[in-house]
């Protein structure tokens, strides 16, 4: 959602800049922000999500303050 909206706003910003100057986004760097996006956020919530689910859960409530 995050990359969805980074290039809409990209583009809206491209849009304003090229009333003045000469600015475009392309698609291939739209594309390329969406999936870097897609992947950070993956990355970041499957990680912790695996290493979470591999602790015991008593010994992770007992480190809990």
């Amino acid at each position: 959602m995050g990359g969805i909206a980074g290039v809409l706003i990209a583009m809206g910003i491209a849009t304003l800049v090229n009333q003045f100057f000469t600015a475009s986004v392309s698609v291939s760097s739209m594309f390329v922000g969406v999936a870097l996006s897609a992947s950070v956020g993956l990355f970041f919530g499957i990680y912790p999500a695996r290493k979470a689910a591999s602790l015991d859960p008593i010994e992770a409530l007992r480190m809990e303050n």
